[in-house]
């Protein structure tokens, strides 16, 4: 089987514990070992900010994104005992399990909506039902499902949310030839920050706060030009411009 799966998961954590960022990244690895998800990156979505939504710290749900190696019912039913039995004290755990032939225009429109507006869990339960998508509140008020569907919809649209992982992304530092990097590690493509593509011969740093974005349906990494740098041409972006264009 080679159908692309999205899990969205939103608000497992609270003000003590880890993010939803770290419960999807240790989920992704139970699901690789379990031989039921060949997961190719993790990403961070960004929603509203607003006085009407009842969030931990940013309001930012993830999305797995992979290829199905095992059975769908093993998948859903590991993905929420994982999720029951890890999220924290008081947390509102949501989570959406579907394959890209499922994923209509409207999942996409809706999460375009959650950062805009503030949503309810009735529309996210009907548009699941509506589409025959898994969507699943498993602790708390069950308001997560609100992200979860939305991290689904934003993520196979393509065109927002930065990585949380990637297989050497996060090991991977130093300076490197942008075709030796791209070897390395499974970027669509490195540009500058006005978005040209870097040359495959040029040389970049890549930071210990490395996190690509995801652009047209491509992983795209920005790098920063460094001016007098005798070792290297560029750097990766920084943090503080990736959080801009990224949310």
């Amino acid at each position: 089987m080679n159908s692309r799966i999205y899990i969205g998961i939103d608000d497992t954590d609270n003000l003590e514990s880890r993010g939803t960022g770290y419960i999807a990244r240790a989920l992704a690895q139970f699901l690789l070992y379990a031989g039921l998800v060949n997961v190719c990156c993790i990403t961070r979505h960004q929603l509203l900010i607003d006085p009407g939504i009842p969030y931990t710290s940013h309001n930012s749900a993830a999305c797995i994104a992979g290829k199905v190696l095992g059975n769908e019912y093993w998948i859903r039913n590991y993905c929420s005992d994982f999720l029951i039995e890890h999220a924290a004290s008081g947390s509102d755990v949501g989570l959406c399990i579907a394959f890209g032939e499922e994923i209509h225009e409207e999942i996409i429109s809706f999460g375009n909506q959650a950062k805009q507006v503030v949503l309810t869990k009735s529309v996210a339960e009907k548009l699941a039902r509506k589409h025959q998508l898994f969507l699943a509140g498993l602790t708390g008020k069950k308001i997560g499902i609100i992200g979860a569907l939305a991290a689904v919809g934003l993520r196979f649209e393509g065109n927002d949310g930065r990585l949380l992982w990637m297989e050497r992304l996060r090991e991977i530092q130093g300076i490197f030839s942008v075709r030796k990097y791209k070897e390395m590690v499974s970027v669509d493509m490195i540009v500058d920050l006005q978005d040209s593509p870097l040359r495959n011969d040029a040389t970049i740093r890549i930071t210990e706060w490395c996190r690509p974005v995801v652009r047209n349906k491509k992983i795209v990494l920005f790098a920063e030009k460094l001016n007098g740098n005798e070792n290297c041409e560029y750097q990766s972006a920084s943090k503080e411009y990736i959080k801009l264009i990224s949310g």
